[in-house]
């Protein structure tokens, strides 16, 4: 399926009863009572840096990502510096965040891009960051979201598809496309980009993928009707 036509079929969202969206809404409530600063985990100081980063990202932490970051944007600080850098050592700078050629490849094919078609600015549009190499929904969610204020979808990652799976709001396991939407339903656009943030802070703190004792958290507790901990509660 083509980017755009992937786009557009995320827009047709599924109908949720109010109930639904008032039991959204207080998961939602708590979270951001049990975590109330919610923040992208990337280090950055201007849009072109969070994509970088965020390509990045990909199948690698954040923290090893913001040890990677400090020397590229040191010695590439630009789209038009990064666009000429040799891929070699593109490819030197990025090596420990894994699959390294293709993540180097992402960064200079886009940046040239960036140069080429958007006067050297990353640009504020969904279809536009999907035209770059290596941009794919989640990253471009996240440039939206946290570079320009643009709430335009949910970030899902393993830990929001998890959360979504065993608190109720989603009946599809593993299809990313299909719980973005769910979510974007259930929940009001003007949190979609700190929905992701707080999921993920409860994912590393309480909500981990193996759990071999029940979560000792008030929101695992009430809310995760579908998680192995309340059959261990019991």
């Amino acid at each position: 399926m083509a980017k755009t036509k992937q786009y557009e079929d995320l827009q047709k969202l599924p109908e949720k009863t109010e109930e639904q969206k008032a039991h959204a809404q207080k998961i939602l409530n708590a979270l951001y009572e049990h975590y109330p600063n919610p923040h992208c985990a990337l280090d950055y100081r201007n849009p072109f840096e969070l994509l970088c980063a965020t390509i990045l990202s990909a199948q690698c932490t954040d923290v090893r990502v913001n040890k990677v970051t400090p020397e590229l944007f040191k010695t590439y600080p630009t789209p038009e510096a990064m666009a000429e850098a040799p891929i070699q050592e593109l490819e030197e700078l990025v090596r420990s965040t894994g699959f390294y050629r293709n993540k180097a490849k992402a960064l200079k094919q886009s940046s040239q891009a960036i140069v080429e078609k958007h006067n050297g600015e990353v640009p504020q549009d969904m279809d536009a960051l999907l035209d770059l190499y290596g941009v794919a929904r989640k990253t471009a969610n996240v440039v939206l979201g946290n570079a320009f204020n643009i709430n335009n979808g949910v970030v899902v990652d393993t830990h929001v598809r998890r959360f979504a799976n065993r608190y109720g709001l989603t009946e599809h396991e593993k299809n990313t496309d299909k719980i973005e939407r769910d979510l974007m339903a259930l929940f009001p656009r003007e949190h979609w980009t700190n929905l992701s943030h707080l999921i993920i802070h409860h994912g590393r703190n309480a909500c981990k993928a193996r759990i071999s004792t029940p979560p000792d958290h008030p929101l695992c507790e009430k809310y995760g009707i579908r998680c192995e901990c309340q059959e261990m509660r019991t």
